[in-house]
């Protein structure tokens, strides 16, 4: 039994990662600082990726290799350090220095009307209520230096999140919800109540240590009657420089992206995962030109884009179904490695199937890496975003190319997502109704609508906890919420149940309007389908493209 501040027994979060509660925020810090001292000491019994801190809780994230290490394995090593004595489960605390930072607010936002028809003293109250709070940073999440913040007066502190949360929030906005304040440094979406508005950056990815804020800093609002609408944009586009061979595009399609295997190990600070949506599709695409599974590609939402090839090149594309592809004009096969000439174009039209596909170029996308990835990820706005006519991507080197792939052979009715326990609450809800995707479809999510009947309850809201790809949470609306790779690192929805690894990939071809069912399966078929689901991708590219004419 859990006794007065100790931790409790690790969870599953989904088939690849675990969530240890905690009593409070300091002592999910010095989880934490123990888990990771222990795992510098080779003392894990598997790959850890991530180690992140929620509000009341760690989360430890693997790999996600299905030959690497075992959740339940991981699971007893984790009860055995949360159970530690305190002195011998955290190292011993060093000097800190904490600083403050004034943060000058314009109190103009869309929901203080609102916020003060429940304060006494209407407006000029919250304002009062806000600048007179001393505000600590617990825990920095959901996206890069975005701050929770803990001190609230009680009349603000009882807020709870909105019950709908807004597909975007202003960067800048200051905001308040579930007992926390905070500052949104990127336009992101958010279930908070918005009260002003700041133009201090509070995250710069160029430079370390990146968020402006650290857990244990003071931060004060100060009300002023005007400044900047929003943080300067810190986003740096270098992708106009590259000489051939490359990539130059000519017109960039709807929603046309760099993405490769993603951000890893950078969930501590705010920054998503990122990385292509389909990563099946997108690996087989890379394994036809001969790159590696998890190399950078265009990743081309509903209709791709136009590129001119500058130098010789071979291409591959691949999506969930048969894709429009055309050079120079002329019809060509997908899911075949392509020889393409200097100067010629090549366009991506729309999918048949799915909403996604991916051209993949021998020797990978070489364009300039952020946090160990080229991913540009929509939530932070990390990487070069959507492309734009006139950028030019470099390659790199290329190694001998494949052959092709059979074709993919699409069944009839709704999209099967096999699910694994989340940490709170059951997947029956899921399992026993039908789902239509909604209108809000992107690369953070995607959000459910039952076919038939009300939506599911997912319990009361949780203290924000750190988050996962494939996450199925539930917001009061009833509605649920599928995270997408470009996910907040935390949040407060409960979670029920999360997407199999195996059928993450499925996630990203899902367009509004497809039916969703649900399946609930154990975390050891999920390993078994994950192991089965990437040797067949491997084995399903046969033969070898020609590297020189005569062979």
């Amino acid at each position: 039994m859990t006794g007065p501040g100790r931790p409790q027994r690790a969870v599953p979060f989904g088939d690849r990662a675990l969530l240890v509660a905690t009593a409070d925020t300091p002592a999910a810090h010095d989880l934490a600082r123990a888990i990771r001292r222990h795992g510098d000491a080779g003392s894990v019994p598997g790959e850890v990726e991530e180690v992140v801190v929620g509000v009341a809780g760690v989360l430890v994230v693997l790999d996600g290799d299905p030959d690497r290490g075992r959740p339940e394995a991981v699971a007893s090593w984790l009860d055995g350090i949360a159970g530690a004595p305190t002195g011998s489960a955290a190292p011993a605390a060093g000097p800190t220095s904490h600083r403050e930072h004034v943060l000058p607010v314009v109190f103009d936002g869309a929901d203080l009307e609102e916020v003060a028809s429940r304060v006494d003293g209407g407006v000029d109250r919250v304002v009062d209520l806000v600048v007179g709070a001393r505000l600590t940073v617990a825990i920095v999440g959901f996206a890069p230096g975005f701050p929770y913040l803990t001190g609230l007066p009680p009349a603000l502190a009882v807020l709870p999140r909105r019950r709908t949360p807004r597909t975007t929030v202003p960067a800048g906005s200051v905001a308040v919800g579930g007992g926390y304040a905070s500052v949104y440094p990127r336009a992101t979406p958010g279930g908070w109540h918005l009260l002003g508005r700041t133009g201090e950056p509070l995250f710069d990815p160029a430079v370390a240590p990146y968020s402006r804020v650290a857990p244990g800093d003071r931060v004060r609002f100060v009300a002023v009657a005007d400044g900047p609408s929003a943080p300067p944009d810190p986003t740096v586009r270098p992708l106009l420089g590259a000489s051939p061979p490359c990539l130059e595009v000519v017109e960039p399609g709807l929603a046309t992206t760099v993405q490769d295997g993603g951000r890893r190990g950078v969930a501590h600070l705010g920054v998503p995962a990122a990385g292509a949506a389909d990563s099946r599709s997108a690996a087989l695409a890379n394994l036809l030109v001969g790159n590696e599974p998890t190399a950078a590609v265009l990743e081309c939402t509903a209709a791709g884009p136009t590129v001119a090839v500058l130098g010789d090149a071979r291409i591959a594309v691949v999506g969930a179904g048969p894709v429009d592809v055309a050079v120079d004009g002329r019809a060509v096969p997908d899911r075949a490695v392509l020889p393409v000439a200097d100067g010629q174009l090549v366009r991506i039209g729309r999918m048949a199937a799915g909403l996604r596909a991916y051209l993949a170029v021998a020797g990978g996308l070489a364009t300039p890496a952020l946090f160990g990835s080229r991913s540009s990820d929509t939530l932070t706005g990390l990487g070069p975003g959507p492309l734009r006519a006139g950028d030019r991507l470099a390659l790199g080197p290329a190694g001998p190319s494949r052959g092709g792939l059979p074709e993919v052979v699409r069944r009839p009715g709704p999209t099967v997502l096999r699910v694994v326990p989340g940490p709170h609450g059951t997947a029956d809800g899921l399992t026993a109704s039908g789902w239509e995707v909604g209108a809000d479809v992107d690369r953070i999510g995607l959000r459910l609508t039952a076919v038939s009947g009300p939506g599911i309850d997912g319990g009361p809201p949780r203290p924000s906890t750190p988050m996962v790809t494939g996450a199925v949470q539930v917001p009061p609306d009833g509605r649920p919420i599928v995270l997408l790779p470009d996910h907040a690192t935390v949040g407060g929805y409960p979670v029920v149940a999360c997407v199999a690894t195996v059928d993450l990939p499925l996630l990203g071809q899902l367009a509004p309007g497809d039916r969703v069912a649900f399946e609930a399966v154990d975390a050891s078929t999920a390993a078994t389908l994950a192991r089965h689901a990437r040797d067949a991708a491997a084995a399903g590219v046969t033969g070898w493209f020609p590297t020189r004419a005569g062979t």
